[in-house]
């Protein structure tokens, strides 16, 4: 028998930010990789840490915006940020991991509205984030090298 999955939408609800009182969200930022599950393990987390305060309602442009402001290698036009939610499992020291969207800077995504809110993030979860640049030139193949024979006579 095949599982069946149904999709809940989270009903968004405007969040008044004059009074109501912003979360902590732990961001860690890595240039061109996402950080290893197993530095998330019993409590540790990675060294590159990015503290934020937010509300449920911010979206992934507006974290991207916020990263830009601090992470100087990632203004650059065209670089792309990943976003991936780590959570922990209950009653268990591992995390698991959930890509929720990707934006892409100085250019429009399909998930530059997506909140905190749409996604499974809880308070207490990590985001992992990681932050490609463009490629500046197209990169050529390396040359082929053939490798000559030897000729070999017999006589």
């Amino acid at each position: 028998m095949a599982a069946v999955e149904s999709l809940v939408k989270v009903e968004e609800k405007p969040v008044n930010r004059e009074k109501t009182c912003p979360l902590l969200l732990r961001v860690f930022c890595a240039m061109e990789h996402h950080n290893n599950l197993s530095e998330y393990y019993r409590g540790a987390v990675p060294g590159n840490e990015l503290q934020i305060y937010t509300w449920m309602d911010a979206t992934l442009r507006e974290l991207t915006g916020l990263i830009k402001e601090v992470n100087i290698e990632s203004r650059v036009r065209g670089t792309t940020f990943d976003f991936v939610l780590v959570s922990p499992e209950y009653n268990c020291p591992r995390f698991n991991a959930f890509e929720i969207g990707q934006t892409v800077a100085g250019n429009r995504s399909p998930d530059d509205s997506k909140t905190l809110a749409n996604t499974r993030f809880t308070i207490g979860d990590y985001l992992d984030v990681c932050i490609t640049p463009p490629e500046r030139f197209m990169r050529r193949p390396a040359p082929m090298r053939y490798i000559k024979k030897k000729k070999t006579f017999n006589h």
